[in-house]
């Protein structure tokens, strides 16, 4: 029977019995639940127990969290200057939290969260609701200036609406980009152990064959792995441009 790409993706419940309901529909303890729950406690755990204060050589792993710190905290200067240090921990636990769920999504047998557009979205949303909850908090009404481009007043007629349309469609870009990505290497790799696996049972002449579908999913598993990181990085860097608009609207342009 031929492997079906998709059903990585499939969220099952892992207890019969729903744990509560929510207007009648009932809400269950499932796989993603899980995975969520297992790459907060684990990067958690990491960051606090790789570091230790007063330790003259860091380990492996305080370096890791260090580096960690270090290239958010400079991420986040390089694109919105002192004013986002602020934002620091908002920021750092996106990245973490992004780059935690691609990476355990590499795990054979494990489930990728980042593959749900539901999750990317509820993401992407915390993220507008955060920029627009700054930008009114610095800025007051002036605020809605962020929409209003430096442009003769009858090109503002055209412009307004699609600098609002723009800001409106951010969640959908920021929270497809992601998923798009991490959904469509999972499956490639999916396919390509399809392929592995009908090959090798057909035997004779093409189960030899079945080494050239292999040797690509190595080279697509390498390059899942950069594609992870790249994807929490953009996610990030986003965000952090973002705040940047809240926080200075037109001056940073």
């Amino acid at each position: 029977m031929a492997l079906n790409p998709m059903e990585q993706f499939t969220i099952k419940p892992l207890i019969a019995e729903p744990l509560f309901s929510i207007a009648g529909h009932p809400i269950f303890f499932t796989n993603q639940a899980l995975l969520m729950i297992v790459v907060v406690v684990a990067s958690s755990l990491f960051l606090t127990l790789a570091v230790k204060p007063g330790r003259l050589v860091p380990t492996r792993g305080q370096s890791m969290a260090e580096i960690s710190y270090e290239f958010v905290a400079n991420m986040i200067h390089s694109a919105t200057g002192e004013d986002g240090l602020k934002f620091f921990p908002f920021d750092f636990t996106l990245f973490m939290f992004v780059l935690c769920c691609n990476f355990f999504g590499m795990v054979p047998g494990s489930f990728t969260v980042t593959s749900q557009i539901a999750v990317t979205l509820a993401l992407s949303c915390l993220v507008i609701g955060m920029v627009i909850v700054v930008g009114f908090m610095k800025h007051g009404i002036g605020f809605l200036k962020l929409f209003v481009p430096h442009a003769p007043w009858y090109l503002l007629i055209l412009l307004i609406p699609i600098e609002l349309i723009s800001f409106l469609t951010r969640p959908i870009s920021l929270s497809v980009r992601l998923f798009a990505n991490m959904l469509a290497g999972h499956t490639l790799l999916a396919v390509f152990a399809g392929f592995v696996v009908s090959l090798g049972a057909a035997g004779g002449v093409f189960t030899g064959l079945a080494i050239a579908p292999m040797l690509l999913i190595v080279a697509i598993m390498l390059l899942e792995l950069l594609v992870a990181f790249l994807q929490a990085y953009v996610f990030a860097i986003l965000t952090c441009i973002y705040l940047n608009e809240a926080l200075h609207l037109h001056d940073n342009h």
